[in-house]
């Protein structure tokens, strides 16, 4: 079939955000239809469901011109059409209006999230968090938690066996985190000692990432004044907690039943198997929830933007959230089909997001 010339569908010299408003019209159908319902929609039914009178002879040639322009496409044999990528991206862009959330809406996912402040842990209150969010938004819910950000009250040696101590760190908020560290032979107990009491003067109020650097700074500084074995102990100490940067790095997923309630096809549960396989994996996550990390407000990635997933198919709207600094401390937001209500999902999120930084600020 012939495209047709997709020029005069746009304002001159301009992209995709200037369609005309017949244009904008047919494309938001198809769009809040393929939301509601999943099925591709054909020129009859856009023609009785757009304001302004157009023949279904009309409607398909926009649709052509659309489908030129890369923002829709048939699947299969279907006389409808569907998003593609792009134009769900186009329409959550520039077409789309995110509600407010209303009163009742704010004082629901209060309520919802109130009880999380009483959680016993860090950890606990973002799993209630999350499983709320997943309850609110339909979707599965998750949250990054950087350990390494949390800031550092005191640590201790307690040697275990000749060649083996504990390593207990005590975080600012409470959290106690033990490792097991290897000592160079013939270490004596008053390296240990001062390792300990090196370490003490310099890592209050740091986070772990920051007495690292701190830490590896002092130590070249200090290499004259401290014994051999006791700058060993230190530098053990150091490469202990560095484990791998990922590791430092908790993923909790709730909600994954979420995912299977509106299947339409085979296709979709293949996909969501591994959609559950890369939750399970987690480091695609971590590494897409940590490029969110460095954003203001809420992120949103559609379909194969998030490297995430091994088919696209799904969308990730995520919001960094604080502590009582107002350092960003953690990412957390919904995994689910790109069928989800964006509309509604993406303010649920970035209240959700904020609301969880003032819990965690106490």
């Amino acid at each position: 079939m012939a495209h047709h010339d997709p020029i005069h569908l746009i304002a001159p010299g301009a992209g995709l955000a200037q369609l005309n408003e017949r244009s904008r019209d047919i494309f938001r159908q198809i769009v809040e239809s393929y939301l509601a319902t999943g099925e591709p929609v054909g020129s009859r039914n856009i023609s009785r469901l757009i304001a302004m009178p157009l023949s279904p002879a009309s409607v398909r040639n926009v649709m052509a011109d659309l489908e030129h322009l890369g923002l829709i496409y048939a699947p299969h044999t279907s006389a409808g059409r569907l998003p593609t990528e792009l134009g769900l991206r186009f329409f959550v862009d520039a077409l789309m209006q995110v509600g407010d959330l209303t009163e009742a809406e704010r004082a629901a996912i209060q309520s919802q999230l109130a009880t999380v402040g009483q959680a016993q842990s860090v950890e606990a209150a973002l799993d209630q968090a999350l499983t709320r969010l997943s309850g609110l938004t339909r979707a599965a819910a998750v949250v990054l938690t950087p350990k390494s950000n949390a800031r550092l009250k005191h640590i201790e040696f307690v040697r275990l066996e000749p060649e083996k101590a504990l390593v207990i760190l005590v975080g600012e908020d409470g959290q106690v985190e033990n490792r097991v560290l290897s000592l160079p032979p013939g270490v004596p107990s008053s390296a240990i000692t001062e390792a300990g009491n090196f370490l003490n003067a310099r890592i209050r109020g740091r986070t772990l990432a920051e007495a690292r650097l701190e830490l590896e700074t002092a130590l070249g500084e200090a290499r004259a004044e401290l014994d051999q074995l006791t700058q060993k102990v230190i530098s053990a100490g150091i490469a202990s907690w560095s484990g791998g940067e990922n590791e430092d790095r908790q993923l909790i997923v709730r909600g994954h039943a979420n995912l299977l309630e509106d299947l339409h096809a085979l296709e979709d549960l293949e996909r969501v198997r591994l959609l559950f396989d890369d939750l399970e994996t987690k480091r695609g996550v971590i590494d897409l929830l940590g490029r969110a990390e460095t954003a203001e407000g809420v992120r949103i990635f559609i379909g194969s933007e998030n490297k995430l997933f091994s088919l696209s198919g799904s969308s990730t709207i995520i919001s960094p959230y604080r502590d009582a600094a107002g350092h960003i401390v953690g990412v957390l937001g919904v995994i689910g089909p790109t069928r989800l209500n964006y509309a509604r999902v993406i303010p649920t999120v970035d209240y959700a997001a904020r609301i969880v930084s003032r819990l965690l600020g106490g």
